[in-house]
């Protein structure tokens, strides 16, 4: 991991380019149908310290500041049925 909180770029990947964005090691394969995979991550290690990290609010996803309120109305709105007059 570097200062700025990215992975460090190890130049290892596995059959599909994907390198685990904890640590950089190859990803899981993926899983088998029905089956569970730690994948984009090398191991559910890496996964847990990755979602640790969110609930330590290390990683932040920027905000729009002034987001139009119609948007987010017609989004609020868009999975409840129409209604009966």
């Amino acid at each position: 991991m570097t200062t700025s909180g990215k992975p460090e770029d190890t130049g290892k990947t596995d059959g599909a380019g994907l390198a685990c964005p904890t640590c950089g090691e190859p990803a899981a394969p993926p899983a088998e149908k029905g089956g569970r995979s730690p994948r984009p991550f090398c191991s559910r290690r890496c996964a847990d310290i990755d979602l640790g990290r969110w609930f330590q609010e290390r990683y932040a996803i920027p905000a729009v500041e002034g987001a139009d309120d119609s948007i987010v109305e017609s989004l609020a709105g868009a999975g409840r049925p129409p209604e009966q007059e």
